[in-house]
């Protein structure tokens, strides 16, 4: 009796710190692309200032490169957290359909089954729960 509730705690848990990754990496994400999108305003604004906008060009603004260099690198990145989103989904998917197996098992069992609590909500970014 007792150690069916402790795994059904455990599997609570567990689907909870999955939530909680998938909700931190949408998090990044959407930060990233927000930074990607104001390097291309900087980009856009600095080849208008310096007039020329080919990168091969031997006037072409060394600011514009690096800025473009970091939005690149930022672009990689954030295709590197879609493919641990996705990941991690599978995972939320896999503790989820765990603990649904579980609670069938107990109720099947006869076990009365304690309602999770609900989870708090966690500040994207700084991870503290509120």
């Amino acid at each position: 009796m007792r150690s069916k509730e402790s795994m059904l705690r455990l599997h609570r848990f567990k689907v909870e710190d999955k939530r909680r990754q998938v909700s931190e990496i949408k998090y990044m994400i959407s930060d990233m692309e927000a930074k990607v999108t104001d390097f291309s305003l900087q980009i856009e604004m600095e080849e208008k200032r310096n007039g020329v906008t080919d990168i091969n060009h031997f006037n072409y603004s060394m600011t514009a490169k690096s800025i473009r260099v970091r939005a690149d690198n930022i672009e990689q990145s954030v295709a590197d957290l879609v493919n641990q989103l996705n990941v991690a989904k599978d995972g939320l998917q896999e503790e989820e359909a765990e603990l649904r197996k579980i609670e069938l098992l107990m109720q099947k069992s006869g076990t009365q089954i304690k309602s999770a609590p609900e989870p708090n909500p966690v500040i994207p970014g700084i991870g503290i729960r509120i």
